[in-house]
């Protein structure tokens, strides 16, 4: 057996390693060297992409807002403490640029009423013979119940941490995610 999970088992050494490097990229870039930041990049943009298109349903938009997104990061890298990990401080970043985005273009969180989903593109289910497909329905959402669930459920944000990125009462934080799992749950339903 013991055979078996020494065999099986990362080595906390390679933990530490893989921790380490990450700590020193982060050290890298935030002394001005483009290569660790790059490094940064690569090893974050998925998360950060996938954030931004679950909040704004447009590929170009997203891809847009990820590269503004990193542009942010590399001119505030100064102010980054360490308090947090490296991507918690890039996710927040990014929470920021989509939200700050929506505002510039006046859009902002709809107004909790009705039950009106916006028209989506349908896409095929994730899985083959699934009747319905999760990243389909949350694209679907409208504009504020969409983002309000993807920053509670999906990134874990305190309704108080989501009404103050969002710029809206915590109980409009609370409606809205009521909103977004009762469209979720209708969606969904077979």
């Amino acid at each position: 057996m013991d055979a078996l999970a020494s065999t099986t088992a990362i080595p906390y050494e390679a933990i530490l390693t893989v921790a380490t490097h990450r700590g020193d990229a982060v050290h890298g870039a935030r002394a001005g060297d483009v290569a660790a930041f790059e490094e940064l990049y690569r090893a974050t943009v998925g998360r950060v992409h996938c954030l931004c298109l679950r909040m704004c349903r447009d590929p170009q938009l997203a891809e847009e807002l990820t590269q503004e997104s990193y542009i942010r990061a590399w001119q505030k890298l100064a102010t980054f403490r360490g308090d947090s990990q490296f991507s918690t401080w890039l996710h927040r970043i990014a929470v920021n640029v989509v939200l700050g985005h929506f505002r510039s273009s006046g859009r902002r969180l709809d107004a909790v009423s009705g039950d009106e989903v916006e028209p989506v593109e349908p896409a095929a289910p994730a899985v083959a013979g699934l009747a319905f497909d999760l990243e389909r329905a949350i694209a679907a959402l409208p504009t504020g119940a969409r983002t309000v669930f993807v920053l509670h459920d999906v990134e874990g944000y305190t309704h108080e941490e989501v009404a103050q990125m969002a710029g809206v009462a915590v109980g409009t934080s609370k409606a809205q995610l009521s909103r977004a799992r009762s469209l979720l749950r209708k969606a969904l339903s077979p």
